[in-house]
């Protein structure tokens, strides 16, 4: 057998419950066909970076499965034809998934905790482009040499 990372966008107007109930569906349809769920992780709702049928966001959930390729079949096909997900991504990875999080749930937690500190600044807005540090030379900005004409001079 082998190890699939399965992740599926559902539509903003179903509940987050809605979107746990999916999941559960798509890991019976899994062991209907020789497969199993090893994990599970629901995202969250998030923003997609552009409409998709007329939503903005949308449930993200993600499926570690293994099985056979007639299981993802089954499940690609269960997918496309529920109206509820929009998008879904299948990939067949070489090792079985570690325990523990996912990289877009770790990086998820450490963004809120540095973020925190940071709202609410200017930053790059209004001249703070280098943070708290000086401008290394290759960042220094050059200055643009400005003709005699431009500056009143005679010429």
């Amino acid at each position: 057998m082998s190890f699939y990372e399965t992740v599926f966008i559902a539509r903003q107007d179903i509940s987050s419950a809605q979107a746990e109930a999916l999941a559960d569906t798509l890991a019976q349809i899994a062991q209907e066909h020789e497969g199993k769920v090893v994990g599970r992780e629901y995202w969250g709702l998030r923003n997609l970076a552009y409409r998709i049928k007329k939503n903005r966001k949308g449930h993200y959930v993600m499926l570690n499965i293994e099985g056979t390729g007639a299981t993802v079949a089954e499940l690609e096909r269960t997918m496309r034809i529920n109206e509820d997900v929009l998008r879904y991504l299948t990939v067949r990875v070489e090792a079985p998934v570690e325990a523990g999080q996912s990289v877009m749930m770790q990086a998820r937690a450490r963004g809120e905790e540095r973020d925190r500190g940071r709202r609410g600044g200017y930053g790059d807005r209004y001249g703070d482009r280098y943070g708290d540090r000086e401008p290394r030379e290759s960042e220094a900005p050059t200055p643009v040499p400005v003709p005699a004409a431009a500056t009143g001079g005679e010429a």
